[in-house]
């Protein structure tokens, strides 16, 4: 669409030199692709094959809460809420404060990690050489380090799909909860979207509303092959 557009363009302004209003009013759409995700069996696949302790327990928590990569790169301690099993997302994207559910599982295996760096404030902070700067460390773990991890724990899973990297676990959440029939609404406040029509994408990611719908409107008009004059 935007090729055929450019090239329209570019025949009246330059062959034809010629000012045609209504290229001033059309934009020609950016094309939008649908995301990749993964089933929940193959987000799983792909985490079992993490070697080290720290990466599968920052892409564990990426996944099982929705988070961005960065986001769950700068958690920190005091964003555990243990009472209420939430965790507060305030370094997100437009600086918008959340809160997301923290699964048990996930609240079990943060607090065995943060046991082998014991760091005031990071909950991943960078390990250092040898692992033995972490307790000290001013900064995370490196953004090209967690990505290199799901790089390799998803070729070692056999996943071949394309464009599937740490962020298709934050599309894969959604998906999932979506599948499992949390409602859109709810989805799009714990992915911190400011419009539901970027939470809506998620539909045509799945294929469970359409086997349910199919399966109402199948017991719904059931018995219509009766013929009543027989």
């Amino acid at each position: 669409m935007r090729i055929c557009y450019c090239g329209i363009r570019f025949f009246y302004e330059h062959v034809l030199q010629r000012n045609w209003h209504i290229l001033g009013i059309l934009r020609a759409q950016t094309e939008r692709r649908l995301p990749a995700v993964l089933s929940v069996e193959e987000a799983r696949s792909i985490l079992a094959q993490v070697k080290t302790f720290q990466n599968y327990a920052y892409l564990s928590t990426v996944y099982s809460c929705g988070l961005r990569l960065h986001e769950g790169l700068y958690l920190e301690v005091s964003d555990i809420d243990s009472t209420r099993m939430m965790i507060h997302v305030h370094r997100g994207k437009g600086a918008k404060d959340r809160y997301v559910p923290l699964p048990p599982s996930t609240l079990n295996l943060l607090r065995r990690y943060w046991v082998t760096h014991r760091h005031p404030a990071l909950l991943f902070p960078a390990l250092g050489r040898n692992g033995n700067g972490a307790k000290d460390a001013p900064s995370p773990m490196a953004k090209s380090s967690v990505q290199g991890a799901f790089r390799r724990a998803k070729v070692a899973a056999g996943i071949r799909k394309k464009g599937v990297s740490v962020h298709t676990l934050r599309h894969s959440y959604a998906t999932h909860l979506l599948e499992a029939g949390v409602n859109l609404r709810v989805i799009q406040r714990y992915m911190g979207h400011a419009q539901l029509e970027t939470t809506m994408v998620y539909l045509h990611l799945t294929q469970k509303g359409q086997e349910d719908a199919c399966q109402l409107i199948n017991q719904v008009m059931e018995g219509l092959d009766h013929d009543p004059h027989q």
